[in-house]
């Protein structure tokens, strides 16, 4: 017995050895901000969407292809074999791959060649050439039952017909100016979105009707950006209006594609207002639409009739600090209503209207956010929506009636999930994460109920690697406000020893930086891996905060932002691992914002930071995202003042890396250039880098550049030492 305990005692000796050499690899810099090899994790599963209640699809490499899979018996079958399809495409020098677009059914395929178009049908099994004219087509979209393609050339709204390969134009009067369909900057970048890539037209579900968005851009005053190339460079000129400045002009039209007949939605053209985001009803004969008054603290919702253009009331929202246009109105079918998302009773909750806009049902409650509407069920009644209602670091599936009654959360595991619902909610795909766990993509049945494991996020290699410790926590303010906060400890943490800190941040109305979920982004390990606390913290304007927390922001961006902030450097200078003379920050665009305003307002709590293409003065932002916030300069001078960082440049006195593109279009580089001429003037001391001709936010291989940049400016300053690639 001794001798057998004596071989056992040294199998484990050998096995933890094993274990703690199996897991004492370090991340490299090439491995993190190069994404080289080797890879960490899996590459996520390609879902596509549920074809009914039991079969789902999904996209394939080995080989190309889209395969339908039964959620009940896990059997596959070929839905489409792209390598069939490999000779006729190569005839006219096309790849699958190459598709700029693909119809609802997934058999119709769009090729873009030699500035012509060109469509590819899977039942037919031949190439067509539907343009004959060279020009930019800007957006093709097909219609609903895939026979047309709708798209702009030069501002006007054009359309092809696919049987007929015969292109139409629908509008006539676009140029630098007027956009039919394609969107003014501030109308892509603050309303309508950058998934939309200007877009401004949207198909009728009986594919008969266009509806668009034209925009006058001509009281907009624009904006110069230099581009410094060649002998004497150029400048390239933004329609961009600034806080307080005039807006675009923009209408609501319908177009009808069977006599190309024009309709002008009724509305009033003297308001300074925003009209954006429709939703034409499934029977197609009306089109919901949306207005918002300048100072955006005034919503209606209208319909208007498409054959006439005449419009009716429905509903409308007043808050005291601000409304947001409703991205996701759920119109039922057979005239049955409309399921809102609105925030008005201080969280974002679930509404049921009638179609002449009377509250038939308040469906969700509470001190909790309905962040998305997944499916609704109509012939069951059921809406299927993700939420925080359990803990506002977390995203999970839930199911409600529509009368609000039998609310049941769904999803099982701890942490933050995507999900994707059958037609009739009897399963569901969940791909989440924890902040320790890198996840799992799952298929689960109505109750919840593991199926299978459809993908692992994390490869085997995974587990060779020391990774520091995540913990989730709460920071109590002396006014009481518990902030969400996380940190990733260095893997040999030792409490008796003095850690620097890096606040990583972004930090804008409603955000949400901290939350249970696994980054595949490593950024957080190779800090804290080398002896650095990375640390987050949520203030009281996030989005666990709801509407409530968001609008005590209105009329002072910064205020409580920087105030949480310095309220969270005073507890971790209560800690006796933390070395209070090394406090970092780091963010960009709304997170530059923050860290520049750190360096100054804060200065007596943050030493180092590292700014990326930051806001500095709000009287240069846009005027619609700033407007919502601030109001305008002239109805808020104070809080324009208070929350510029050029208000405290004198108080600078720690040490700043500040980068911008020099052809940023959303955050100009005219934000950097007077912050430093203030500090110039001031004889501050701090470092600036400059990207040639990149935007908001850097490409590769700048972005390869900008993230050495990064490592070495906190090597430098929080380690006192040099960062040498080829050590990690």
């Amino acid at each position: 017995m001794k001798k057998f305990q004596a071989i056992i005692f040294a199998l484990i000796i050998v096995l933890t050895s094993f274990s703690s050499f199996a897991q004492n690899k370090k991340l490299s810099f090439q491995q993190v901000y190069l994404f080289a090899e080797p890879r960490l994790f899996n590459s996520p599963l390609q879902i596509l969407k549920w074809l009914d209640d039991e079969n789902y699809l999904i996209q394939k490499r080995n080989p190309f292809s889209i395969v339908k899979v039964n959620a009940k018996t896990g059997s596959e079958e070929i839905f489409i074999d792209f390598s069939e399809y490999d000779d006729i495409l190569l005839e006219y020098e096309l790849t699958i791959d190459s598709r700029i677009a693909v119809s609802n059914d997934y058999k119709g395929y769009l090729f873009e060649k030699d500035d012509n178009l060109y469509y590819f049908n899977i039942d037919d099994n031949k190439v067509i050439q539907l343009t004959n004219q060279k020009a930019k087509r800007k957006n093709p979209t097909f219609s609903p039952d895939g026979k047309k393609v709708a798209y702009t050339i030069n501002n006007n709204l054009f359309y092809v017909d696919v049987n007929k390969q015969i292109e139409t134009q629908l509008t006539f009067d676009g140029n630098d100016t007027i956009k039919n369909g394609y969107a003014s900057w501030v109308y892509y970048e603050e309303i309508l979105g950058r998934a939309s890539n200007y877009r401004a037209f949207y198909w009728s579900p009986n594919s008969e009707m266009i509806a668009f968005l034209r925009m006058d851009d001509s009281p907009v005053p624009k904006f110069p950006l230099y581009i410094a190339d060649g002998n004497r460079g150029k400048l390239e000129w933004e329609f961009y209006p600034k806080a307080g400045e005039p807006n675009p002009n923009v209408s609501l039209h319908i177009a009808h594609i069977k006599n190309n007949k024009i309709i002008d939605v009724e509305e009033d053209n003297s308001l300074d207002q925003y009209t954006a985001w429709v939703f034409w009803t499934p029977d197609s004969k009306e089109l919901f639409y949306q207005v918002l008054n300048r100072g955006q603290d005034h919503l209606q919702i209208l319909a208007a009739n498409p054959q006439s253009g005449k419009s009716r009331f429905i509903y409308e929202e007043k808050q005291d600090s601000f409304v947001e246009f409703f991205e996701d109105i759920y119109i039922l079918k057979e005239n049955k209503g409309f399921i809102l998302r609105s925030d008005k009773s201080g969280y974002r909750h679930l509404y049921w209207y009638d179609m002449s806009g009377n509250l038939k049902k308040q469906i969700t409650d509470g001190n909790w956010t309905v962040t998305k509407i997944v499916l609704v069920d109509e012939e069951n009644q059921k809406i299927y929506f993700e939420g925080n209602k359990d803990n506002s670091l977390e995203n999970h599936l839930y199911v409600v009636s529509f009368d609000g009654k039998n609310l049941i959360r769904m999803t099982k595991s701890e942490g933050t999930h995507s999900t994707r619902v059958s037609e009739k909610g009897s399963y569901f795909i969940t791909t989440y994460s924890s902040v320790t766990n890198p996840g799992f993509t799952e298929l689960c049945n109505s109750k919840g109920e593991l199926i299978k494991v459809l993908l692992e996020r994390k490869k085997e290699i995974f587990n060779e690697y020391e990774f520091g410790k995540v913990e989730l926590f709460k920071i109590k303010t002396s006014d009481n406000v518990e902030l969400p906060a996380m940190w990733v400890l260095p893997p040999k943490f030792d409490k008796s020893k003095k850690y620097p800190v890096l606040f990583s941040i972004y930090g804008g109305p409603g955000g949400k930086d901290v939350r249970n979920s696994f980054s595949m982004f490593l950024d957080r390990f190779f800090i804290s891996q080398n002896d650095i606390i990375y640390f987050v913290v949520d203030h009281r304007g996030s989005e666990h905060f709801g509407k409530k927390g968001m609008s005590l922001m209105h009329r002072n961006l910064g205020k409580w932002e920087m105030n949480d902030y310095i309220e969270t450097v005073k507890y971790l200078k209560t800690l006796p691992f933390v070395d209070t003379t090394k406090i970092g920050i780091t963010g960009g665009s709304y997170g530059g914002y923050l860290t520049c305003l750190a360096l100054t307002q804060g200065a007596d709590y943050f030493n180092y930071g590292v700014s990326d293409f930051p806001v500095t003065d709000w009287k240069l932002y846009d005027n619609i995202y700033t407007e919502r916030y601030m109001d305008t300069p002239v109805e808020n001078p104070d809080g324009y003042k208070q929350g510029s960082v050029l208000t405290y440049a004198d108080k600078y006195k720690g040490y700043l890396l500040i980068t911008h593109g020099t052809l940023d279009d959303n955050v100009h580089m005219q934000n950097t250039i007077q912050l430093i001429d203030k500090l110039i003037s001031l004889n501050k001391d701090f470092e600036v880098m400059l990207y040639p001709n990149e935007r908001h936010g850097y490409g590769f291989p700048k972005r390869n550049h900008q993230y050495r940049e990064y490592v070495q400016f906190w090597f430098r300053h929080l380690l006192n030492k040099d960062f040498k690639l080829e050590e990690n």
